[in-house]
């Protein structure tokens, strides 16, 4: 097997150092000597990604089985992609927290029944991406720093959502008075869960950072035996397979509204992927460089071929995979196990019923705050960097992730031009020509 190598930006804008490559022989996907430590991370990091997944699919208002769905298909497509043309070796691939609201957006605008489309042609947009390696130039077109500001965003909004889950309390326990004694209550247990969350991980985030996961949902799950809590309802929808066509009734501007919806999710989600992939590469056990491009293969075949069974997109996850690499992981084979493992609850959704909702809150919102303090990466750039990204946060925040995000782009392009104009005296034509060299000869030397 060969394995390609590439320089690709790291998440905190400098490259991995000290450290020379590794070229593992043998097959990235599975090898015999490693089965039982990918087998046993497998299960850690499946039993992890259920609670995580389920907390994303509700953000996007997608149905959890489909969510979960998504994640077992992209396992499957990922692991295959392994035997092949590897991009990293430990990612472990799932429906991404970063794109969760931009996909309710989507079900908000386009309506449900047009998603399994809109995935397709993210799909398809992702498809060109990767077939002309177009994602050496994205992290340099759209600033690392501006994409942590969109994140920043949306952890807020993550954080926000699924606080209400802290303070709700069963329908029968409901009265005239918001603050009753039940509430009180609810509001504790949840205060305590966090707390205790939040104790294990930063006890446990080096070395089994699952643990915290598997402490509050078994203690939520023992607790929810003596204690009436609200419980997470999994609606038992049916998977079938159908072309991912438009409906009957979607207008030409509708269409074009669809296309710039998933250009940017597609581009949200290949940055992601890439920024990902530089994290994943400094984590490696065995300090094997990692191949974006290859990702993306894998990406948007399963991005293609979820939105056959109205799926969601993915991406290798950082917390998954941090997790899989603590818990052993070496090749993709453990890909495969934690998509046995989500398989597995996708067609028994009765277990995730006993699944407390003040639990999930607690993982969703700790979510959320890691996607806020994102934002200390970006102080390496410099104060604009940081001072962009904060308002790209609110933006994204306040009005919407892909209004936020036109208004942020069109915001740092503005004062690039009114830069190079003012001290450089340069015609406007002119600054258009500088950043296109720019563009080409940073790109240039990401090869």
């Amino acid at each position: 097997m060969q394995t390609q190598t590439e320089n690709g930006p790291s998440a905190n804008g400098q490259q991995k150092q000290n450290q020379a490559p590794v070229n593992l022989p043998g097959s990235a996907a599975f090898q015999p000597q490693y089965v039982l430590r990918d087998t046993a991370a497998g299960l850690i990091t499946g039993a992890m990604a259920i609670p995580l997944s389920i907390g994303i699919a509700i953000m996007s208002d997608y149905p959890i089985k489909v969510g979960l769905a998504t994640v077992a298909f992209a396992c499957l497509v990922g692991w295959i992609n392994a035997w092949f043309r590897p991009g990293n070796f430990i990612g472990a691939p799932g429906i991404a927290a970063g794109l969760a609201p931009v996909l309710a957006l989507g079900v908000a605008t386009f309506g449900w029944e047009n998603m399994a489309f809109c995935i397709f042609l993210t799909a398809a947009m992702q498809a060109v991406i990767w077939k002309f390696n177009w994602q050496k130039y994205l992290l340099i077109a759209v600033p690392v720093y501006l994409v942590e500001g969109l994140l920043a965003g949306v952890g807020l909004k993550i954080l926000l959502k699924f606080s209400e889950f802290t303070y709700e309390i069963p329908a029968e326990a409901v009265g005239e008075e918001f603050w009753n004694a039940a509430r009180v209550q609810m509001v504790a247990i949840s205060t305590v869960g966090l707390v205790v969350f939040l104790y294990l991980f930063s006890k446990f985030k080096d070395t089994q950072p699952a643990i915290p996961y598997f402490v509050l949902i078994i203690g939520g799950v023992l607790l929810a035996q003596f204690v009436a809590v609200p419980m997470i309802f999994v609606e038992d929808v049916d998977l079938y397979i159908k072309l991912p066509l438009p409906e009957a009734d979607v207008t030409l501007l509708m269409l074009i509204s669809m296309v710039f919806f998933c250009a940017m999710l597609a581009i949200v989600d290949v940055i992601e992927q890439v920024m990902s992939n530089a994290a994943i590469e400094k984590i490696d056990p065995l300090n094997r460089k990692t191949n974006s491009n290859n990702s993306l293969l894998a990406i948007w075949i399963a991005n293609m071929g979820s939105s056959f069974f109205h799926g969601m997109t993915n991406l290798d996850g950082l917390a998954k995979s941090t997790t899989n690499k603590l818990a052993g992981a070496i090749t993709k084979f453990s890909v495969l196990i934690i998509g046995c493992v989500v398989c597995f609850f996708t067609f028994n959704t009765q277990y995730l019923d006993f699944l407390p909702k003040f639990a999930l809150a607690a993982i969703m919102m700790f979510t959320g705050y890691k996607m806020i303090a994102g934002l200390a990466h970006v102080t390496h750039y410099g104060p604009y960097a940081l001072m962009l990204a904060i308002i790209t946060g609110g933006l994204v925040y306040q009005v919407g992730i892909f209004e936020g995000l036109l208004i942020a782009m069109a915001l740092h392009g503005a004062i690039h031009f009114m830069v190079y104009t003012k001290h450089d005296k340069m015609p406007g034509r002119a600054v258009v020509k500088r950043y296109f060299d720019n563009l080409k000869n940073d790109s240039s030397n990401l090869q």
